[in-house]
């Protein structure tokens, strides 16, 4: 199975991740959550909940928005985990990551 994880700063701005199930067989849902977590705390994010509670959706968001779009342009390890931690966490074939308006489609 192939995997497309699009990650957007603006419609000009896309990145594309493409994926295969051998990128993605080293990693299960609870380590993709742990990564998505880990770059949340080391970024220093902080949750859209207005408890507290840390949602996955707000950390694929945070963690692309933080991290910036000059990781995803340059292409390198830290989008390709990123894009891996994404695919298995939602397990969808498509996923866009629209940082503009702050929505995981």
């Amino acid at each position: 199975m192939s995997y497309a994880v699009i990650v957007s700063f603006d419609r000009d701005r896309e990145y594309e991740i493409m994926l295969h199930d051998g990128d993605i067989q080293g990693m299960d849902r609870d380590q993709a959550r742990a990564w998505l977590a880990g770059e949340f705390e080391e970024m220093g994010c902080i949750p859209s909940n207005p408890t507290g509670k840390i949602l996955l959706l707000d950390m694929i968001l945070n963690v692309a928005m933080d991290g910036g779009e000059e990781r995803f342009e340059a292409g390198g390890e830290w989008a390709r985990n990123y894009a891996i931690a994404v695919a298995v966490s939602l397990e969808r074939p498509v996923i866009r990551v629209d940082v503009a308006n702050f929505v995981v489609g």
